[in-house]
């Protein structure tokens, strides 16, 4: 069953791979704008109202910063006389989009840094949030989310996934945002490509070109292609961008088979070639079976000297080897009629994956095996 799936992926995998190839793509599901790009913030936190599932007296920084809060509404209070465990510390972590306003709302993670067994029925207290550059781009704060449970008692537990890890949909507000400049002072952008590949940028440069009617683009490398912006589309750039990004052009593929030995999966796709090559398929089984038995003699009970029960060991040795051993050609074919063929002779997946692997070795698979 296992096989018979594994062919019918790889067949549909191999259809689906030619047709992408004769279709055209969107330039803007190739890569994006340089410039487009999240940017990671972090705090520091701490999560109240917890049932005794918070971080324990033992975590001395939870404890100051307890004592921390409570002096910024004049409460003097020293960090040793803290014993709350309903409170956890927490770090807050979110990624502010390129395009961010004040005021946006945005999606925050919480984990928990302590000894805390479970965040569930929390609250984030007010949290800033910063950049790499120090700065506070947003404030965090609200009710958080946890997609688990734990409870235990006298030695019995009960969990479901992680409670010590938390969300807070849009519970992030943004102060301030990021002023992206996607020409960065210059006249052009620079468009960026996924997956770099000489052959793929000079075809999105010269679509570009032959779309927009003139000479404005040009592949720098195998990676970025430099976009000229005419005088007459600088003040209308999100048109001119659109424009670009709705040009479309039909990528060159580079050639690979996927392997992921985990789940014997093999991905391939249907233009990869295999030059002439012979495989010889065999299988040979080698098993060592071994009986322990007891020894009794019958006058062990008539307290014979020098008589005693023994354990003996038989073995045997049991070898099963296929009367045949499967034999494939192939000449000018693909990685899709070598696996048919091998399925033709019974061949499980791992020996396929063997086989493919072989075949690379061998100079014969012209493609990239990748494998997971």
């Amino acid at each position: 069953m296992m096989r018979k799936l594994f062919c019918i992926a790889l067949l549909a995998a191999a259809g689906c791979c030619q047709a992408a190839v004769n279709d055209a793509i969107r330039i803007k599901d190739l890569g994006k704008i340089s410039g487009w790009r999240e940017n990671a913030l972090t705090g520091y936190g701490l999560v109240t109202g917890l049932a005794g599932t918070g971080d324990s007296a033992r975590n001395k920084a939870t404890r100051q910063s307890i004592a921390n809060m409570l002096s910024r509404f004049d409460m003097t209070v020293v960090a040793d006389d803290v014993q709350s465990r309903n409170v956890a510390a927490v770090m807050v972590t979110a990624s502010l989009s390129p395009f961010a306003r004040a005021g946006d709302s945005m999606d925050v993670t919480i984990t928990s840094i302590g000894d805390a067994r479970s965040l569930v029925g929390g609250t984030l207290i007010l949290a800033p949030l910063k950049a790499a550059d120090g700065r506070i781009y947003a404030l965090a704060q609200g009710p958080v989310s946890v997609g688990g449970y734990k409870y235990d008692m006298n030695g019995n537990v009960q969990q479901k996934n992680h409670p010590t890890v938390a969300s807070i949909p849009a519970g992030a507000t943004v102060e301030q945002g990021i002023v992206n400049d996607v020409t960065q002072g210059r006249g052009s952008v620079t468009f960026v490509l996924s997956e770099p590949d000489y052959t793929t940028a000079s075809r999105v440069a010269a679509a570009i070109n032959a779309s927009l009617g003139s000479q404005l683009a040009q592949a720098a490398d195998a990676a970025g292609i430099e976009i000229r912006i005419p005088d007459a589309k600088r003040a209308r750039l999100s048109d001119f961008l659109m424009a670009v990004e709705n040009v479309t052009v039909t990528p060159d593929r580079r050639a690979r088979v996927v392997i992921n030995e985990r789940t014997g999966v093999v991905v391939a796709g249907g233009d990869v070639r295999i030059s002439r090559v012979a495989v010889s398929h065999g299988e040979l089984k080698v098993s060592i079976l071994t009986d322990n038995t007891v020894s009794q003699p019958l006058l062990v009970s008539h307290g014979g000297e020098g008589i005693r029960t023994a354990m003996v060991s038989n073995s045997r040795v049991e070898v099963d080897e296929r009367g045949e051993a499967g034999f494939v050609t192939a000449n000018g074919n693909t990685v899709a009629d070598l696996v048919q063929s091998l399925a033709r002779i019974k061949t499980n997946t791992r020996d396929i994956i063997s086989i493919l692997r072989a075949v690379k070795a061998a100079g014969a698979l012209h493609a990239d095996l990748v494998v997971q």
